[in-house]
């Protein structure tokens, strides 16, 4: 577990939420009978309304908003703040990694439809990690991570505060080296996924997919509308032209009943599994999930014990309006996978191609952190985001407990905002030392490094830190005045926007900051 109190709209979502636009279930007819298709479940003719190339599409109709709201039925959970604690308190801070990135291209799908995006959809770390950070990797032989730490003088607070920028980097596999995938596609198919034409964006993303595949990969698929179906047991990438014939010809149906399509997913994903492949289930869905028998605490039990198994889960949104954020990414978090939101095709390619294979191959299990300050030269601190990621600091070395995961060539970070002690001292003490500790999915031995930062090692002003330290600290606060944070209080989408075209200078290849400065100056005029 990763939070002290859980995400309990759950249980609304799972039993009550009552989807509109649904259409009869269809049937399906015609199906090759040489292909290893389930046979219970029919073909229905292919759909003709195609995808946009890129960008958000636009709507084609769905539920009708409440006054004043940019989406109807949109979930998402508010984890507060994290406010400055004394070291003299608790020196200690420990919580789980994070490689989601839904929550800034949540944003991204508000901000270009001409929103600002609601409060409680803000986790500053997924708008963090979304960005290249540009850690160097560990060298052979040093563990599954380089632990990068860098510090100076913060550019916003109302008071003298620092900025520490904590950093991992997994080691980096060619994508000919990675292992081969047994996936299994759980695609939701129900009504709900007619709006917006998000059924179509599936397609086309899942299609990117398949086509970046090695022949020697294989994938099944399953569906859910008002019932979950197996349409196709695993077959090799080799025959892609009949699993993209399967994608090609999935339609909206029926009400939505997740725990069945899910269930039938992991099942097919345990009878295909291979100890040595990658064993990965695809949830492609807009979160919604009005249909079921099993409680939501149970279907979450059984992800975690096929998690255990390692069978993993990434769970891609589509849509808006009628999206679930919160069921999302609790689903991932138990299976212990991540969490991405699709708002284009674009996104769909840095996801499927782009980043294919740290998306697929997993090189640490339950890594969570733990940062131990020191009371002589740190006087207080604040972890910016993370608030559902929090692990009790006594179980920091239980085993036992649940945390995050992290693929080929992930980085991760974290940023803390520090106040200094007065005293002098002679700057060379550990000022902060970070502990990271995992198992390794191979071996299933559990390892620890730790890596020390003393004040002497910042930099003496905002300017002379490295230019993406400077931009994780702008995205952060973008982030912060999003979220109504109280420790932004003094700062401006203006200025923001100001800080971001500098730093964009000297990043000018960067198409993701090119973006970020383009969102930032919508939102600053959206703000206005």
């Amino acid at each position: 577990m990763f939070t002290k109190t859980r995400f309990t709209p759950l249980v609304l979502v799972i039993a009550t939420i009552i989807v509109a636009g649904c259409s009869p279930q269809a049937t399906l007819s015609g199906a090759p009978t040489e292909a290893p298709l389930v046979e219970e479940y029919e073909w229905a003719p292919a759909a003709t309304a195609s995808a946009p190339a890129d960008g958000p599409y636009p709507s084609t109709g769905g539920l009708v908003p409440p006054n004043d709201e940019p989406y109807a039925d949109v979930f998402f959970e508010d984890y507060g703040v994290n406010p400055f604690i004394d070291t003299e308190d608790d020196h200690l801070s420990t919580f789980a990694v994070d490689v989601d990135t839904g929550s800034y291209t949540v944003m991204r799908r508000y901000v270009n439809d001409g929103y600002l995006p609601p409060d409680e959809s803000v986790r500053v770390e997924e708008y963090v990690n979304y960005f290249e950070q540009g850690y160097e990797p560990p060298a052979e032989g040093e563990g599954a991570f380089a632990i990068h730490l860098e510090g100076a003088p913060s550019l916003y607070g109302s008071e003298r505060h620092y900025l520490v920028r904590v950093g991992l980097k997994g080691y980096e596999v060619p994508p000919e080296e990675r292992k081969d995938a047994v996936l299994t596609f759980v695609i939701d198919v129900s009504g709900s996924m007619d709006m917006e034409n998000r059924l179509g964006l599936v397609k086309q993303a899942l299609r990117l997919l398949v086509e970046q595949l090695r022949p020697s990969d294989s994938i099944g698929i399953a569906v859910y509308g008002s019932s979950g179906h197996a349409i196709l047991e695993h077959t090799p990438v080799a025959e892609a032209g009949y699993i993209l014939q399967a994608i090609d010809r999935l339609q909206p149906e029926g009400a939505t009943n997740a725990e069945e399509g899910l269930l039938i997913g992991y099942r097919m994903a345990s009878a295909a599994f291979d100890r040595e492949a990658i064993n990965r289930v695809i949830l492609c869905s807009d979160g919604v999930a009005n249909v079921g028998n099993t409680g939501p605490d149970s279907i979450l039990e059984q992800i975690r014990d096929y998690a255990g198994r390692g069978i993993y889960l990434t769970t891609v949104g589509f849509g808006m309006g009628n999206y679930n954020d919160v069921l999302m990414e609790q689903l991932a978090d138990d299976g212990d996978g991540f969490y991405a939101y699709v708002d284009t095709l674009k996104e769909a390619e840095r996801l499927f191609v782009r980043d294919l294979t740290s998306t697929l191959q997993v090189i640490a299990r339950d890594a969570k952190i733990q940062v131990d300050f020191n009371p002589q030269v740190v006087r207080s601190y604040r972890l910016i985001g993370y608030e559902n990621r929090d692990v009790a600091d006594e179980d920091f070395r239980n085993d036992e407990v649940d945390a995050g995961e992290i693929g080929v060539g992930h980085s991760v970070t974290a940023l803390y905002e520090l106040k200094f002690q007065p005293a002098e001292t002679s700057g060379y003490e550990p000022a902060m030392t970070v502990y990271v500790r995992y198992e390794d999915p191979e071996t299933g031995e559990v390892a620890e490094v730790n890596r020390a930062i003393a004040r002497a090692d910042f930099a003496l002003a905002f300017k002379e830190a490295l230019i993406r330290f400077q931009l994780a600290a702008v995205v952060a606060e973008y982030a912060e005045i999003l979220r109504d944070s109280y420790w932004a209080r003094g700062s401006s989408l203006t200025g923001v926007a100001w800080e971001a075209r500098r730093i964009a200078e000297y990043l000018p290849h960067d198409a993701d900051v090119a973006e970020f400065v383009s969102l930032v100056e919508r939102a600053s005029d959206l703000d206005e």
